[in-house]
């Protein structure tokens, strides 16, 4: 039971941390809504294809 609720908490954290670097990244706003209704729809499944894709195609450029 603690490992489901470890995981869960794992994957949150990952899907805040996609959330924030994609809302941050410099690709258009609807790529940006786009791959942020992914990430919140399917959470597991929309982090891992974000991880392997969204950074070879628009690498962060953090605004300060």
């Amino acid at each position: 039971m603690v490992l489901i609720g470890t995981s869960g908490l794992i994957i949150l954290i990952a899907d805040i941390y996609a959330l924030v670097m994609i809302l941050h990244s410099s690709a258009k706003s609807i790529e940006k809504l786009v791959w942020a209704l992914v990430v919140l729809f399917l959470p597991l499944i929309g982090l891992l294809i974000w991880y392997f894709m969204w950074p070879v195609k628009y690498p962060l450029v953090m605004k300060y």
